[in-house]
């Protein structure tokens, strides 16, 4: 204690004697602001670096607005191989042909659901064989399921499942068991003012978002699917879960049973491969077969010919699937042919058919309706309905002539009502029983 005392006392003499000599009174240092001086050498030489990356960037935007209408004009005088149908016998329009009832073409416009649009005009062509009623349906309401469908398929498998625009005819036969259908002024799907559809911004989104999610290893099915929901309904709108048609109340399944009268189930799928036995059933191994569907009858080519050519013959329509990417493929002229310099008719058959879907130059590129049949110039022509846009470069603005050529080389898969092929589908039977 008596330590702490002296440090104490002796402090204060320190601070006294500090005080006495004048310490305490003297000024203490301040700071304050003042303005930033440069170093002009170093402000010189950042000038000059900005003046240089100006040049740069200029040289640049330059180069790049050179190619950019390099690629402009390449793009405007490009050319694409066709054949010379000056010659070509071919029937004079959609008029000539002995047709199946069906509701003028509708486009697609920017999407990828050409499947969609041939397969519920085909629908729409059976509900009027089967009840003479001519109803609108909704594309829409199909393709909004349908991606529900994908991305919960997408979730369960953790993303090894497609998630893409395209699919199949029979998906539509597979949303209407489970979701319904609704007529088209019930519900459009398109909320743009120019009623056109444009899936490009709301199938980006999807992807993007999936690609997130699988990305994160989120899986919550729910949350993926509200998320979904909300992307669909921001460009298509929702759905209705009940509407008024007639002055009645009916929910989409609802529709389809007491008004429609139409069973999904009594539609059946054909395909012609050599990659699985003929007469058994199987599937049909492309992308926009997403749910892999194992339900195809493998029947072949000449069956698969006939198919399409005696039903069309008896009254019933079909969706019809294939490869549109050939020469003879021309839709400022309407047609659909395979031209000599690509293999003559008479060598098409299962093997050359087979070769070409083998290494990728057939392909499953496009869905249609067949709705018409026209024998002429000793040629079997076929009218097509289709909703993509070269269908609308030629003169009959939503429709094809098919030869029977490029039917039996690039057509892929057909599907028709099961009484259109009792006696095909009776042979199935009959294997499956052995």
């Amino acid at each position: 204690m008596k330590k702490l005392l002296s440090i104490f006392i002796a402090v204060l003499i320190s601070v006294g004697f500090l005080a006495s000599n004048g310490y305490a009174k003297k000024p203490k240092d301040k700071v304050k602001y003042v303005k930033y001086l440069p170093d002009k050498v170093i402000k010189e030489m950042i000038e000059q670096n900005k003046e240089e990356a100006a040049k740069a960037r200029k040289k640049t935007q330059a180069i790049i607005k050179k190619f950019k209408e390099k690629r402009k004009k390449e793009r405007e005088e490009r050319k694409i191989i066709r054949l010379d149908v000056s010659k070509i016998k071919k029937p004079a329009s959609p008029k000539v042909f002995k047709q199946v009832w069906h509701f003028p073409p509708v486009p697609q416009y920017l999407t990828g659901t050409c499947w969609d649009f041939s397969a519920t005009s085909f629908m729409e062509s059976e509900i009027y064989r089967l009840t003479k009623r001519k109803i609108k349906l909704s594309e829409m309401h199909t393709a909004y399921y349908e991606y529900i469908e994908k991305a919960k398929e997408f979730v369960k498998t953790r993303g090894n499942s497609a998630f893409e625009e395209g699919s199949e005819s029979n998906a539509l036969t597979r949303i209407w068991k489970q979701y319904g259908v609704v007529p088209e002024d019930i519900y459009r799907g398109v909320l743009r003012k120019d009623g056109r559809h444009d899936h490009s911004k709301m199938f980006r989104e999807m992807k993007d978002y999936l690609k997130f999610i699988k990305e994160h290893n989120y899986w919550d099915e729910k949350e993926v699917i509200s998320c979904i929901k909300i992307i669909l309904n921001k460009y298509l709108g929702a759905p209705p879960k009940s509407f008024d048609y007639n002055g009645k109340i009916y929910s989409p399944k609802q529709f389809l049973a007491k008004v429609l009268k139409i069973n999904p189930d009594d539609y059946v799928g054909f395909m012609s491969t050599l990659s699985i036995p003929f007469w058994t059933q199987g599937e049909f191994r492309v992308t926009d077969n997403w749910w892999h569907s194992k339900d195809y009858y493998n029947v072949p080519l000449n069956v698969f010919y006939s198919i399409i050519k005696k039903a069309i013959n008896k009254g019933y329509s079909l969706t019809i699937g294939g490869d549109v990417s050939e020469p003879g493929y021309y839709g400022e002229k309407d047609i659909a042919i395979i031209p000599t310099f690509d293999i003559p008719q008479e060598y098409i058959d299962q093997d050359s058919r087979e070769f070409r879907i083998y290494n990728g130059t057939t392909n499953d590129d496009h869905g249609i309706h067949l709705i018409g049949y026209k024998r002429f110039a000793g040629h079997d022509w076929f009218l097509i309905k289709d909703s993509a846009r070269s269908s609308r470069h030629g003169k009959f603005k939503g429709y094809y002539f098919y030869r029977e050529d490029y039917v039996k080389l690039k057509m892929l898969t057909i599907m028709v009502h099961k009484d259109a092929v009792k006696d095909i589908l009776k042979r199935f039977d009959k294997n499956i029983k052995k």
